[in-house]
């Protein structure tokens, strides 16, 4: 699965509409929704289509064709979002009517072909399911602690220096695994 850390834009003209397609992680869908429809209040439609995981680690679906014939534009560009296997990212096509009638078949390619141009200029990140756990130790093991931690990946979301050291750590399952293995001693997993 991929996904993407920031906002991509590319704009797909076909017989004098413009289909401008935002490709963004899904943390920034709704407030770039409401960005750009004060920004484009001219603009015919807001097509959307977005995936992302839950809190239950399930994926959620969604699209909209915002007015546009049913199943001609948010389904199309979902589609290519998984087809992708894109995860936690969002896209929003503004589309700005040119005067011509496209057709059913003409939209489904205008709005597949516009997220797969923002796709295209993309980087897309390889994604990996992260855990967090709490871990406490000694004061004396900090520097260890925090150089295995750096060796394997980990990430230091928060600490807490009491009576123990208490830190807050978050990386993927396997560099998890890897990093408890060598701390083991060390390290009591809260």
């Amino acid at each position: 699965m991929k996904f993407v850390d920031k906002i991509y834009t590319q704009t797909l003209e076909v017989k004098q509409s413009k289909f401008i397609a935002y490709l963004m992680p899904y943390s920034e869908f709704t407030p770039t929704l409401e960005q750009l429809k004060y920004a484009n209040p001219k603009a015919r439609h807001f097509v959307v289509a977005y995936r992302y995981f839950n809190e239950f680690n399930q994926i959620v679906e969604h699209s909209s064709d915002d007015g546009e014939p049913k199943g001609t534009s948010g389904k199309p560009s979902l589609f290519v979002l998984q087809g992708l296997e894109m995860i936690n990212t969002a896209v929003i096509i503004v589309r700005y009517f040119g005067g011509t009638k496209l057709g059913t078949g003409g939209l489904v390619r205008a709005y597949s072909e516009s997220v797969n141009l923002v796709l295209n200029s993309a980087s897309l990140l390889e994604y990996k399911h992260e855990i967090t756990k709490d871990i406490s130790f000694e004061y004396s093991n900090i520097r260890i602690v925090e150089y295995e931690c750096l060796a394997c990946g980990i990430q230091i979301v928060q600490k807490i220096f009491d009576a123990k050291t208490v830190y807050k750590i978050k990386s993927s399952e396997l560099d998890m695994k890897l990093f408890l293995k060598k701390v083991e001693r060390l390290v009591k997993v809260l």
